[in-house]
Parts: C-alpha cells; structure tokens; sequence
C-alpha cells in the first residue's frame, strides 16, 4: 500500500468508530468481497496485468500468479496481447513489468506480443500508463488481471480513465488463508473508500 493510502487508512479506522462511518465501511467490504467472485471471462484485446513485488529478479508468488493467469488467456486465445504494468520498487533494482515480461517470454509468450510500462508505483499509474502504450498500439478492450479481491477498485479506476476494461481474477491468487483474506480486504476497503472521495 501506497504512503498516500496509509495514512488516511488510519484515519479511516479513528472514523469508523463513528456510527455513521462504520455501515459505510462493512457495505464497501461486502461489494468488494462479492465482486471478487464474478469474474467473467471474455476475449479483449489485451490483458492488464496489474504489478506486484518482485524478489531479485523473479516474481512474487502473488506476482507469479498474476502473470501465470495472463499467460493462460493468452494461450487459450482469450487475448492477443499482455500489458504488463509495475516501476522499480523501494530497494528494487529491476522494474516489476521486465520481470513479468522475461518470465511470460519464458512461458511461451512472443516477445511481439507483450508491452511494458515500467514507470508506476500504484493501481492507478499501472491502468493510466498502460492505457497510453495501449492506445498507440491501437487496442482498446482490456482484461484486468489481478487477485480477486483487489479488481473492484482496480476497474472502477479503469472505467474512470474511459477504459473498456473488465475483471479477470487470478483463480491461483496466493491470498487463500482467512487471515491473508481478511488483511487484503482491509486494505482494499480502506482504497477503495480513498478512492471514492479523492480518487488517489
């Protein structure tokens, strides 16, 4: 999670204390866990993936998946292309978008069909950029890839920056114990809220 979402995020729970906040909240949690479970599979143009931690330089197990979703759906002709999205993180030293791309080439994956932003470090920057490698390649409906219970936000930006995006969850996501489950969903509710009100 971003710096600009954890602080806010403590100010989130200070404010669902109050009566009035606290329903607000528990509905965002409920969409955000409903939504998780309707993904529906379609063919576009392209898949998103969205970025994750990288360890040297091999994907994260969550990272992994995400990648492993996109190269199913490429394989299976549900998309043409894969957009893989993700800068340099914090003590980084390659950026998260090369290291899907090696690892996809790797899988199978032509080199010709895979487009990188290496430049953003949140939810947001991955869709804006991508949409802009995007549009100068001429492709215009898009599968978002990532863990299920992070698409609902991740769309919602997607629609916001006039994309024709749609969920495609990661079925091996690395999030499966209720405590994993739970944090993610915490911290999902928090973003989306953010989002809601600010649109960071």
């Amino acid at each position: 999670m971003s710096d600009k979402i954890k602080k806010p995020c403590i100010a989130i729970v200070l404010l669902s204390l109050m009566p009035g906040v606290l329903p607000i909240l528990v509905t965002i949690a409920l969409s955000i866990y409903v939504y998780s479970s309707k993904t529906k599979v379609t063919s576009a143009d392209a898949a998103i993936v969205l970025g994750a931690e990288v360890w040297g330089e091999k994907p994260s197990p969550v990272f992994r998946e995400r990648i492993n979703h996109a190269i199913n759906l490429y394989k299976r002709g549900k998309v043409h292309n894969i957009i893989f999205t993700g800068g340099i993180g914090k003590n980084k030293e390659i950026a998260e978008a090369i290291v899907g791309k090696r690892y996809a080439m790797a899988h199978g994956v032509k080199k010709a069909n895979i487009l990188t932003e290496t430049t953003s470090q949140n939810t947001h920057q991955n869709l804006m950029y991508a949409k802009k490698i995007a549009l100068s390649q001429h492709l215009s409906k898009f599968l978002i890839v990532s863990d299920p219970l992070h698409l609902k936000r991740a769309v919602l930006m997607a629609e916001d920056l006039g994309m024709d995006a749609y969920p495609s969850a990661t079925p091996t996501t690395r999030y499966r114990s209720f405590i994993s489950k739970l944090k993610f969903l915490l911290r999902e509710t928090c973003g989306y809220f953010i989002y809601l009100l600010l649109r960071l």
